[in-house]
């Protein structure tokens, strides 16, 4: 199981589940942080068709490439679905935000070998750790 500073290392390309391209949104806050900081962004929402520049997708099975992280900014109850799809995907990482959690999906993501992280902030870690950095 790798670190939160190990992740954000070597991870380059992430997939925000529930990405709204409205501002006020916090996915959109925090992915258009992530996106300056030098990642690459996926939008994955039905409802949308571009969010910060980049093509959005239905769905993590429409993402083409390989995949990093999977941002779950979705509700709790939507994440065993969203679990499964980044396992079928081979994801690297699932990265449930503040106030996402789902145990037994957490438990059948590390089975299947992913790295889990549960209600965190990827902005804060990835902050606090530059921060830790730079001084």
């Amino acid at each position: 199981m790798k670190s939160i500073a190990e992740i954000l290392h070597s991870a380059r390309t992430i997939a925000v589940v529930g990405l709204s391209a409205k501002r006020y949104r916090p996915s959109f806050g925090v992915t258009e942080y992530m996106q300056k900081a030098g990642y690459r962004i996926i939008p994955v929402n039905p409802c949308e068709v571009e969010v910060l520049g980049e093509k959005c997708y239905p769905d993590l099975e429409a993402v083409p490439g390989p995949i990093d992280i999977v941002d779950i900014f979705r509700r709790s109850e939507f994440v065993p679905e969203i679990v499964e799809a980044a396992i079928r995907k081979g994801a690297q990482v699932i990265w449930m935000q503040e106030g996402v959690f789902h145990e037994e999906a957490a438990r059948r993501a590390e089975k299947a070998g992913l790295t889990v992280v549960m209600d965190r902030c990827i902005l804060k870690d990835h902050r606090r750790l530059a921060l830790a950095h730079a001084s």
